[in-house]
C-alpha cells in the first residue's frame, strides 16, 4: 500500500478483504502508508460506501499520508454482509482485539469516533502497552447522557417503525450542514447500510453503552476532539471524557456537524495528525462572519431559502459567475467547504 502525498486517494485505492473472527465473519481494509490506525465508530458503516463519498475520502486521505488506516465493519453490516446479531460494547471490543491480533499490529494508534471511542477504548484496556496513542473524536462515556430517556427511546421507535423517515431524522443530526439534497443521500445511505431492525438496535445499543470503567483504566497519551455544536453528541459529554482520563489533551474544534468529514475536515485531520504525534504546522484561523460584506451575507440568506446561482442572480441582478464567486470568498472567510455550510454558519451568527 502506498501514501498519495497531498492527493485524495481513489476509490479503487481501497481493497476490501474478509477475517473470520469470533463473533462472526467481518470485511476489513487498509489504505496509506506507515504504522498502524486502527479508525471505527461510524454511524452505520460500509466500507465501500463510505468509500465511495469524495468528502469522506478525503478526509481518511489526510491520515493516510502518515498511516496504513485500517477500517472494518461488524459482522452482519455493511460490506460484511447481511444478518446476524447485534454486537454489544463488549462484542464489539473482541472483534477488534480479533482484528489486530489477526494482522499481527503489535504496536498501533487508535481514532475512536463517536460510539466507537467506547470500543477504542475497550481495546486500549484490554491490550495495554499496545496501543501507544489515541485520539477521541465526538465521544461520550455513558449514552444514556446523549439525550433524555424519552427522546432516545422516541428515536428508536421511530426508526423500526419507519426507516424513511429515522433515517431522514438521523440526517438532520449528524449532518445540520448539509444541503436538503445531501442530506437526503446521507439517509439513503443508511437504508442500504443496514436495515431499520438493525439500525434500531444499534442505537439502542449506543444508548446503553458505559465506558466509564474502560475509561478510568486508561494510562495511553489521548487527545479528545469535539466540535462545539455537535448536534448528535453534546459538547459537553466530550468535556467529560477527557476528564476521566488519566492523560487527556482535550481539543475544542469549531463547527455543528458530528461527521469528521463534513465541515472543516482539514482541521479535524490536522488535529488528530497532532493528537497522534505528527506536528502539523496550525493553519490561520478563517475572518469569520464579520468579514462578510453585505452582499455576501444577503446571497447567502438566500442559499439558506433554497435558492441556485442562476435563481439568485436573477433576483439581484447578477449573474450566476458573480454570485458563484460571492458564495465561494464567503465559504473562505468562514472556513467551510459547502455553500450550505456557509448559510448555516450565518444563521448560527
Amino acid at each position: 500500500m502506498t501514501g498519495k502525498g497531498d492527493a485524495v486517494l481513489r476509490v479503487e485505492d481501497q481493497l476490501v478483504r474478509h477475517l473470520r473472527t469470533s463473533r462472526g465473519d467481518i470485511a476489513y481494509s487498509a489504505v496509506g502508508s506507515g504504522p498502524p490506525l486502527l479508525v471505527g465508530g461510524w454511524w452505520c458503516s460500509h466500507l465501500t460506501l463510505n468509500w465511495e463519498d469524495p468528502l469522506f475520502r478525503g478526509y481518511l486521505s489526510r491520515l493516510a499520508e502518515r498511516f496504513t488506516v485500517v477500517r472494518y465493519d461488524q459482522p452482519g453490516r455493511g460490506a460484511s454482509g447481511v444478518g446476524g446479531a447485534q454486537l454489544d460494547l463488549e462484542g464489539e471490543i473482541a472483534v477488534t482485539t480479533d482484528l489486530v491480533d489477526a494482522l499481527d499490529l503489535d504496536r498501533l494508534a487508535v481514532v475512536g469516533a463517536s460510539s466507537g471511542a467506547a470500543v477504542a477504548a475497550g481495546l486500549a484496556a484490554r491490550r495495554p502497552g499496545r496501543v501507544h496513542r489515541m485520539v477521541l473524536y465526538g465521544a461520550f462515556a455513558r449514552g444514556a447522557d446523549i439525550a433524555p430517556e424519552g427522546a432516545r427511546r422516541a428515536m428508536v421507535d421511530a426508526i423500526r417503525a419507519h426507516w424513511g423517515l429515522g433515517s431522514r431524522l438521523l440526517a438532520d443530526i449528524f449532518t445540520p450542514g448539509a444541503s436538503n439534497a445531501e442530506r437526503e443521500r446521507f439517509a439513503q445511505f443508511q437504508r442500504l447500510s443496514a436495515t431499520a431492525e438493525q439500525a434500531a438496535r444499534s442505537l439502542a445499543a449506543t444508548y446503553d453503552i458505559d465506558a466509564t470503567a474502560d475509561l478510568a483504566a486508561l494510562t495511553v497519551p489521548t487527545t479528545v476532539l469535539h466540535r462545539r455544536r455537535d448536534r448528535a453528541v453534546p459538547f459537553a459529554l466530550g468535556v467529560d471524557v477527557a476528564k476521566r482520563l488519566r492523560r487527556a489533551e482535550f481539543v475544542e474544534l469549531a463547527g455543528e456537524d458530528h461527521f469528521p468529514w463534513r465541515g472543516d475536515a482539514t482541521a479535524v485531520a490536522d488535529a488528530t495528525l497532532r493528537g497522534l504525534g505528527h506536528p502539523v504546522r496550525s493553519r490561520p484561523a478563517p475572518p469569520g462572519p464579520d468579514a462578510l460584506t453585505e452582499r455576501e451575507r444577503e446571497i447567502l440568506r438566500l442559499v439558506a431559502a433554497g435558492l441556485t446561482d442562476a435563481q439568485i442572480g436573477e433576483r439581484l441582478v447578477l449573474s450566476p459567475h458573480t454570485v458563484h464567486r460571492h458564495i465561494a470568498n464567503a465559504r473562505t472567510k468562514l472556513g467551510v467547504r459547502s455553500r450550505a455550510a456557509a448559510a448555516a454558519v450565518l444563521r448560527s451568527t
